[in-house]
């Protein structure tokens, strides 16, 4: 007997990167796909001190609340604050399973099926996948050096179009790289209050810069901004710690939903992630690292690109975060076909149209900087190079 699903997964697939780990899992591969920190930089011995710690509290290994433990959504408040420079409450955070469930849940909450949804094109492919299962109507405007553009946005809203939510992935990218400018920042907020829609402002990466501090947050210019971020790229993704904070009434919806979803988070990773966040000495010194490492890296592929590729290639300017995006000159590659290639000859990346809601992205390709030290990082490039020539030959 066939199975019968519901209306929302219609349409809904796997995600591209998702499907790559698999791929890639092979050890004569070198994945430049997926978005993962390297496990030499996650600080094992500081979690395996706190947990220790943590282990000493039978209420660690007790169900918790809701909406997080209460020590860490005191800590999660005093740091957001000082970003959006004012204060705020606890009561305006939720922690919840990563911020990829933070996004999920706030779909639910702030979508019926048919609302308009706004998204940068390209566009983080885990907010196309919450979208689409939310049954919402995405549509996109374009990205540039400078982040989401404002501008074609408010022409958008001049049009008639009233989305309900609109989404940014503020600093560093995923998978385009650039930091939305302060300029547009105020501008997305300014939007917001004038026509109504809520701004998620999706910001995993905004502590790993490389150089200058990205602006202060969209959420520092309105209310009416929903501000998500992690931990797994700072300390461990599988401590699966993510926040939001913003409109109180939003995060009492956000509650009610998380209640049936999970009930609860882990008591044990919420009391390991809050004694970290709080050792500010040891966090500074930390991030630094993370900084400097992955900062390091970020040079050693975008030279080995331009030496592999010259002006075959377009490179964004990788600032911080974990991504650089590449585009061919020659637009007649097809980035998915050059993929098979390019696991033949042992490296993989995740193309362009994984991103991609309208435009064409074919002949673009996201790199992942992080996961591998500077020297597979340049013998991936060359390898690359390699299938990029026998691709074009065949």
């Amino acid at each position: 007997m066939p199975h019968t699903f519901s209306r929302r997964m219609e349409g809904l697939r796997s995600s591209a990167i998702r499907d790559l780990l698999t791929l890639t899992a092979r050890p004569d591969v070198v994945s430049l796909a997926g978005g993962l920190p390297d496990p030499e930089f996650i600080p094992r011995e500081r979690i395996r001190k706190e947990a220790e710690c943590a282990l000493a509290d039978p209420a660690s290994v007790q169900y918790g609340e809701t909406t997080g433990l209460r020590r860490l959504r005191d800590v999660l408040a005093a740091r957001e604050g000082r970003r959006i420079g004012r204060p705020l409450d606890p009561g305006q955070v939720v922690v919840t399973h990563g911020s990829q469930q933070a996004l999920s849940l706030l779909a639910q909450v702030l979508l019926d099926p048919a609302d308009i949804v706004v998204v940068e094109e390209p566009a983080y492919t885990g907010a196309l996948q919450v979208f689409r299962a939310a049954q919402a109507d995405v549509r996109a405007v374009p990205l540039d050096r400078d982040g989401m553009d404002t501008t074609a946005l408010q022409e958008l809203l001049e049009a008639g179009v009233r989305p309900t939510v609109v989404h940014t992935v503020s600093n560093f990218h995923n998978p385009r790289g650039v930091v939305l400018a302060a300029d547009r920042r105020e501008h997305l907020a300014a939007l917001a209050d004038r026509y109504g829609f809520w701004v998620i402002e999706d910001d995993p990466y905004g502590e790993l810069f490389f150089d200058a501090t990205p602006p202060p947050p969209v959420a520092t210019f309105s209310d009416r901004v929903i501000r998500l971020s992690s931990a797994s790229k700072i300390l461990a993704p599988a401590l699966r710690v993510g926040w939001l904070h913003g409109d109180r009434a939003v995060c009492e919806a956000v509650e009610l939903l998380k209640q049936g979803a999970d009930l609860c988070g882990s008591s044990l990773t919420h009391q390991i992630t809050a004694a970290m966040l709080s050792d500010e000495a040891w966090l500074a010194l930390h991030l630094d690292t993370l900084r400097t490492r992955y900062g390091a890296r970020a040079r050693a592929l975008t030279a080995a690109m331009t030496t592999t590729f010259g002006n075959a290639a377009t490179l964004s300017d990788v600032q911080g975060g974990m991504f650089c995006w590449v585009e061919f000159t020659d637009d007649t590659i097809d980035t998915a076909d050059l993929l098979p290639t390019a696991v033949e000859h042992g490296v993989a990346f995740v193309p362009g149209s994984a991103f991609g809601v309208g435009a064409d992205l074919g002949a673009a390709l996201r790199l992942c900087f992080a996961t591998c030290p500077e020297d597979v990082l340049a013998g991936a490039c060359e390898r690359l190079g390699s299938a990029y020539l026998d691709h074009a030959q065949s």
